[in-house]
This record gives structure tokens, C-alpha cells and sequence, in this order.
């Protein structure tokens, strides 16, 4: 546990590298692990310093792992920066250990249990939403109407404040106000919402719009079937509309099939309404809001009720990060991940870019040397492909994040990884399958916040715990989003989307173990519907299916 006045922390025993917890000023004399070291410039909190003398072609190491080799000579007690330091990972290859791991303590949680909506096929949802989704963009029209008829009418519209704010500039205008008058109208401090929705037991109605589905490869369109096999699934779903064109790449067929391959016992309504084969647009559209109305009637009946915490399928992202993310709410995101391995549940852990630099400890943790090689494989492929499009994985911290710190994709990876937990790998998943086996399991996403949020979705997570150090309103139009912040400040200024503070970690106030046994507490409360995560409540709905080859 870090103490309340420790300055700056090397990670593991074997780092060469330590992070700075406060701003640091030239000639300050810091303690870490014994050894005085002298600051020899001012250097900012969540940056990092060099712990011993560095020549040009150095490795540096964090985490315990390589993260960046030296481009000029670094003196000890002076930061690294991308003036001097650029990425650099080890190697990777076989399985070269055994794993070896002793779970945590869950026995606080052995009988507890969350309250969720129970599937025919076994599953738990922890919400119960309905689904519109269009097999291509040539429907997202009929989608945009559908939405607004069916949110509206159902009590799902969201009249938040600035909608107010804009109708009130607006009526002071239509009477004759003057700029004067208008400049000292003021945004209103609480949201508006609507009337409560008529289906009650119903967590909403949700809309997929992706503008795919034709055009593109047919092997971009056969992944968002899968992709949209997945959703329709998933068990926050209690069933699905479709709309299809007809003549486009990702056929309905292709759909089907991919829903049998994830669960052959799918009995879920699918309400599927193909243009070309109704007499008119308006005909469609009349079926299909009728049946679907009749199926919300059902799914509105449907009631939470007690399921072993085994039933949770977490999800664990992080985006935003910065220099302390690393340190606190990834590590206490992988507390929670082993406590629900520990349980019988699963976890996914996916963003493979930001995986670059422990892809060995990752191999050594996979129960076979089957599944090992099937994530060198996939890693190799992917790193390929971004390759032969003129990037690679080292460029994929972004500005913000090197600005605070993250300045090598490896010293980002290294501490990414860290909310993955410590548990074995049980599977590793290409983009867009299903998670199936207990444990958990990698699954190959892009970088990208919401490319990897909608995949994880995708793959069957009911509940996602994103750690974020800058801020981030990332959400899920199915899965819940739950932001933990890497440190307090943000956790204030950016309050509107954070659910939970790790920065009690930096500060010396709470260890990563405690930190994560409320966050464990308060996981259970999302997933039975007491506590609701702040991007739901501000219906961010983020849904972004990944194109391989164009982003990281």
C-alpha cells in the first residue's frame, strides 16, 4: 500500500523506471524503497523518472517488463520523455512456465447473489432491454423513426436541460428578446426527464445504428453479423427487431447462423422484416411496430430475480488513461476480475494493442500451450495488418495520454494489462466470438474505447468496468458501463460519468485490495439494478463495430 507521503513508487523491485505521484521540483531529495534519489528537474505527477543512470540504447522497465529502450543518455533523478525514450518491447513466443495461481479470498461473496432477469438458455441479464437493429445503413432511416416513435410514446425520451436551455433561448427570441436579454438566459442545474415509461419491468429500448452491411468486404459484413448475433443474444436483451433491406452483403441468413453458433437453445423473439418482400415502406413499418408492441407487452413481465454471482460475465476496458491508471483503478479493476474468476464467473480482457509488452507473461498464463499459441497467432496477425496499413502498435498512445505520462505503447500495455487480474487464461477469442468458458479470456479488439466496448458487448459481457484517468463518457446501448477514475481530481471535475474513485489508492488512503472489495460490493448493486451507472443514466449508447486494418 502506498503511504500517505511517499513521492514517487517503483512498481516491481526490478524496475529501472519510477513513477512520480506529485509534482515534483528540481532538488527535491525523494525516498524510494531505501535509496535518496535527487530531482534533477521538475517533474510532473504521473511522469516518469529515471532510477538510475541511462545511456543511449538502454532498456527501461516498468511493471517488470521492457517499455522503451533510451534514445539519449538520461541521468538518474531526471524524467523520461519522447525526447529520449521510444518504445520498445521484449520478445514473445511459446509457453515457456506453468501457471501457477492462488485466488483470492471471495469467501465474504460465496453466498451472495445479484438480481437479474433469468434466460430460457441459463443466462442472467442484468438489465432487460428490447432491440432495433437494421442488417444495413439503407434501414438506419426507418431506425432513426422507429426510435423516435417508440421513445418517445413509450416514456423513454430523455428531455434533458439543454433541450431546456434551447427552448427557453428559443421562446425569448420568438418574443423579440434582444442579445442582451438572451445572454443572461442560464443552463438549468437538473436534467428533465420524461414521463415513467409505460413498461416499467423494461430497461428501455435500444437502437444499433452503424452505417455497414454493404459496400464493404464481405468479410467486414460477415463479422457484423457476428457482432450483431451477439447483441441480439446477449442477456440484457429480451428480444430483438430487425429491419433488412434485401439485397445488401449482410444477409439475415448470415445473421441466423450466427446466433445458432453462439447459442443453439436461442428462443428469443426475432421479429425480421425485410423491405423488398413488403408492399410498401409504410406496410413494414405498420408490422412491425405492432408485433414489436405486442413482445414489449411480454418482456415487460419478466422480473429480477436472485442468481449466483457465477452468472456475471464482466467486461474490463480502460480509456483516457493516464500516468496513474496503471497503478490504481486497473489494478483495482483486477482485484474485482479475480474475485469473479474466484466465483465461477467470467471476465473478458481485450484491446489487444494494448497488450504489446506482456504478451509473454500473457502466454505463460494461458492453462495450455494450445491456447498460447493461438494468442501469439492472433497478436502476430493483427500487429501484421496494422503494419501493412502504415501504423504498428507503438503508435497507439494517443496525445492526451502522453501528456500525462503513458509515453510508450508498452508503458501503456504494462499497465492496462494489470486489470485483466492474475487468474489463468482460459481462452483466447478472435473478433467478434462469444465468451463461453468460466475464467477469463482474451478477446481480440482494436484500441479503441468504443470498438472494444462494442465487441466486449458483443462477446456476452452484461456488465463492463471501465477505468479511465482523464474522463471519458463512453456507454453501451446494452451493457452497462461502470467508470472507475485513476484519481480523485477527475473523479470530481469530470463527476457527471465516474461511479467510483480509485484515487484512494495515490493518495495512501485505501490499498488497491480494499478499493477493490467495494468495487466489488458495488458491481453486485449495478448488476441487480440498485445503483445505475451514470453513462446509462445519460443515455450514452455508444456502439461502434471495429473495421480491422483502420484503427488500433
Amino acid at each position: 500500500m502506498i503511504s500517505k507521503h511517499t513521492a514517487a513508487i517503483r512498481i516491481t523491485p526490478e524496475d529501472n523506471l519510477l513513477v512520480a505521484l506529485r509534482d515534483l521540483p528540481e532538488g527535491e531529495i525523494i525516498e524510494v524503497n531505501g535509496e535518496r534519489i535527487v530531482i534533477g528537474q521538475a517533474i510532473s505527477a504521473k511522469h516518469k523518472i529515471a532510477g538510475r543512470d541511462f545511456a543511449q540504447g538502454d532498456l527501461a522497465t516498468m511493471y517488470g517488463v521492457v517499455v522503451g529502450k533510451t534514445t539519449a543518455k538520461v541521468s538518474k533523478g531526471h524524467a523520461l520523455t519522447t525526447d529520449n525514450l521510444a518504445h520498445s518491447s521484449a520478445a514473445y513466443g511459446e509457453k515457456d512456465e506453468e501457471v501457477e495461481w492462488s485466488p483470492p479470498d471471495a469467501s465474504k461473496w460465496m453466498n451472495r447473489s445479484f438480481l437479474g432477469y433469468h434466460r430460457s438458455d441459463g443466462s442472467v441479464g442484468t438489465a432487460n432491454y428490447w432491440l432495433f437493429l437494421p442488417m444495413v445503413f439503407c434501414e438506419e432511416g426507418n431506425l432513426v423513426m422507429l426510435r423516435e416513435a417508440f421513445t418517445k410514446a413509450l416514456g423513454y425520451e430523455r428531455r434533458q436541460r439543454y433541450h431546456a436551455f434551447v427552448a427557453s433561448l428559443a421562446s425569448a427570441h420568438r418574443a423579440g428578446g434582444d442579445e442582451q436579454l438572451l445572454s443572461k438566459i442560464e443552463l438549468p442545474d437538473e436534467r428533465d426527464y420524461a414521463e415513467d415509461p409505460i413498461f416499467p419491468g423494461l430497461d428501455g429500448v435500444k437502437f444499433l445504428v452503424h452505417g455497414m452491411g454493404c459496400g464493404e468486404t464481405r468479410d467486414v459484413s460477415n463479422e457484423l453479423c457476428g457482432l450483431l448475433a451477439g447483441y441480439v443474444n446477449h442477456p440484457n436483451v429480451a428480444g430483438a427487431t430487425i429491419l433488412s433491406l434485401g439485397c445488401q452483403h449482410a444477409q439475415v441468413s448470415i445473421l441466423e447462423k450466427e446466433i445458432a453458433k453462439r447459442n443453439p437453445l436461442f428462443d428469443k423473439p426475432l421479429l425480421v422484416y425485410e423491405q423488398h418482400k413488403h408492399e410498401s415502406e409504410r406496410a413494414m413499418l405498420e408490422n412491425a411496430i405492432r408485433d414489436t408492441f405486442l413482445q414489449l407487452r411480454k418482456a415487460n413481465e419478466l422480473q429480477r430475480e436472485p442468481a449466483p454471482l457465477s452468472k456475471l460475465t464482466i467486461g474490463m476496458e480502460c480509456g483516457a488513461s493516464d500516468g496513474f491508471s496503471g497503478i490504481s483503478s486497473n489494478p483495482v479493476l483486477g482485484r474485482v476480475a479475480d474475485l469473479i474468476v474466484a466465483l465461477g464467473g467470467k471476465v473478458i480482457l481485450s484491446e489487444f494493442p494494448e497488450l504489446c509488452g506482456v504478451e509473454q507473461e500473457l502466454v505463460n498464463r494461458c492453462a495450455s500451450p494450445e491456447i498460447g499459441q493461438r494468442f501469439v497467432e492472433i497478436m502476430r496477425n493483427y500487429e501484421a495488418r496494422a503494419e501493412e496499413a502504415g501504423s504498428g502498435f507503438h503508435m497507439n498512445p494517443s496525445p492526451g495520454n502522453v501528456k500525462d505520462g503513458l509515453i510508450t505503447d508498452a508503458i501503456k500495455s504494462a499497465g492496462a494489462a494489470r486489470k485483466g487480474g492474475t487468474s489463468p487464461v482460459v481462452d483466447v477469442l478472435d473478433y467478434p466470438e462469444w465468451v463461453n468458458r468460466p475464467g477469463l479470456s482474451l478477446l481480440c479488439t482494436a484500441g479503441n474505447d468504443v470498438e472494444s466496448t462494442t465487441a466486449m458487448a458483443g462477446a456476452g459481457a452484461n456488465l463492463q468496468l471501465f477505468s479511465t484517468g482523464l474522463g471519458t463518457p463512453t456507454g453501451n446501448p446494452v451493457s452497462p458501463i461502470v467508470k472507475v477514475s485513476s484519481n480523485t481530481r477527475i473523479a470530481k471535475s469530470f463527476s457527471q460519468y465516474i461511479d467510483f474513485d480509485a484515487g484512494p489508492v495515490i493518495s495512501g488512503e485505501q490499498s488497491v485490495n480494499s478499493l477493490g472489495d467495494d468495487l466489488m460490493d458495488a458491481v453486485i448493486e449495478y448488476a441487480s439494478g440498485e445503483k445505475t451507472p451514470k453513462s446509462v443514466l445519460s443515455g450514452r449508447d455508444d456502439f461502434l463495430p471495429w473495421k480491422r486494418g483502420i484503427s488500433l
